[in-house]
């Protein structure tokens, strides 16, 4: 398999302190990983440089076959998907939920008023919104929007372009459980799409991991604890590793996974 990212000896460093520490890794097509770990293990430090948003203090990061530093990050953004909920100081409250959605076909944050947009792109937004619940919200203002409607239409966003990796950091972070149960759905529709990019998930909670997802990388302290396939990673013992405390892991029937102590 093809090899879509790619950490080498890779450390990040800001004001002294070290946020991540001699971190090697990679993650191939076909694969969807989430990362895992708790507060401060360096889980959105390592997906914002994958999103070509936080250059490495040491080592070196290659992302679709392009090396970090010696490539325009413009080229980066478009060929990745980023959704972070530090996006949401971005985006104007008072622009409609489909604009915001198909001005990502542009690059833009907002329709310019001259801007048209082709029927493949407005049938994709369309196609996007329906698959993750929000056609109802098309033309309400991201103001008005609750937390979890506004991660669905980030994620749409982040999808519009059609990226050949999407990166999700904490998506269901402050949603309600019907939200992220409809969320989780649709992440694992498309991760059993055979078109669908890899993604690569930042998360907190195991029962919120898609079915469809396939590998884990766990970190603590700024370090990889581990990194594999799911059901190699996902033990109790390396939980229990991770969190510094006794913790049990489980799968149940339907592929959605438990952790409790």
């Amino acid at each position: 398999m093809e090899s879509l990212v790619e950490l080498d000896d890779v450390s990040v460093v800001r004001g002294g302190n070290p946020l991540l520490s001699h971190v090697t890794w990679q993650a191939e097509s076909g694969q969807h990983w989430v990362i895992f770990g708790p507060n401060g293990a360096g889980k959105t430090t390592l997906v914002s440089m994958l999103a070509a948003r936080l250059f490495p203090t040491e080592g070196a990061v290659s992302i679709l076959g392009e090396e970090l530093g010696n490539v325009e990050t413009q080229e980066i953004h478009e060929r990745v998907g980023f959704c972070s909920s530090a996006l949401l100081k971005t985006i104007d409250p008072s622009v409609c939920v489909r604009d915001i959605v198909l001005s990502a076909a542009y690059g833009t944050l907002v329709k310019i008023h001259y801007q048209s947009y082709e029927q493949v792109d407005e049938a994709r937004a369309d196609w996007l919104m329906k698959n993750f619940g929000i056609s109802h919200l098309a033309q309400r203002h991201f103001a008005t929007l609750s937390d979890g409607e506004r991660q669905r239409v980030l994620i749409c966003r982040a999808l519009m372009a059609d990226p050949e990796i999407l990166i999700l950091d904490e998506p269901a972070a402050g949603v309600d459980l019907g939200a992220r149960e409809i969320l989780m759905g649709a992440l694992a529709e498309l991760a059993s799409a055979p078109t669908s990019p890899m993604m690569i998930m930042v998360t907190h909670h195991v029962e919120e991991i898609p079915p469809g997802f396939t590998h884990a990388l766990m970190l603590k302290d700024g370090r990889i604890v581990t990194s594999g396939e799911l059901e190699d990673v996902l033990t109790s013992k390396n939980l229990s590793e991770t969190f510094s405390m006794y913790l049990r892991a489980g799968r149940h029937d339907d592929q959605r996974w438990w952790a409790h102590g």
